[in-house]
């Protein structure tokens, strides 16, 4: 089976390719939904910075590469021709590759929809087990990262940062109430 040729303002990889005008765009969106949301944040009384400062900050990083990769899409759109905005490869939904493609979304509803009821440490732990897992890390190795990776997490973002991590049931069942 012959390669599908594309533009060089496409992105290479394994199944889907995305033109730099998409991924700049959707960047920028991600951005500036991280941005506001942020703002939600409640502020701690007596600081001058509180939890909404370190997502903001990444917001603002992950805008400017969205604006670079924008215009670097743009630069090939005007030099090439506008072509597709996703082009995806026939063999993509083989070999469980859109399965593989979707569970990096997937993971982030699944977290959205149980964090708040689990609470964090439980929802990550089992999100990054399922995800090594599924990208055939062994299980005993995947259980090891999760549990460090989970802990790590909850040490920078809950101690460190001072980040109200969603406590849910877990914490409930551990500290009573």
């Amino acid at each position: 089976m012959a390669t599908p040729r594309f533009s060089s303002g496409l992105q290479r990889g394994v199944g889907v390719r995305i033109h730099d005008l998409g991924l700049g765009l959707f960047f920028i969106a991600l951005a500036v939904a991280m941005f506001v949301y942020a703002g939600t944040f409640p502020a701690f009384p007596g600081q001058k910075y509180g939890p909404s400062l370190f997502p903001r900050i990444l917001g603002i990083g992950i805008a400017i590469c969205g604006a670079l990769i924008l215009w670097r899409g743009w630069q090939s759109s005007l030099a090439s021709g506008m072509r597709r905005i996703f082009v995806f490869d026939p063999g993509f939904s083989q070999g469980g590759r859109l399965v593989s493609f979707l569970l990096v979304p997937g993971g982030i509803v699944f977290y959205l929809l149980l964090a708040e009821r689990l609470g964090f440490i439980p929802t990550a732990f089992m999100l990054m087990v399922g995800l090594f897992l599924w990208f055939r890390v062994r299980p005993a190795l995947a259980l090891v990262l999760a549990i460090v990776i989970t802990g790590a997490m909850q040490w920078f973002f809950g101690s460190m940062m001072r980040v109200p991590l969603p406590r849910g049931l877990f914490m409930q069942i551990l500290y009573g109430g």
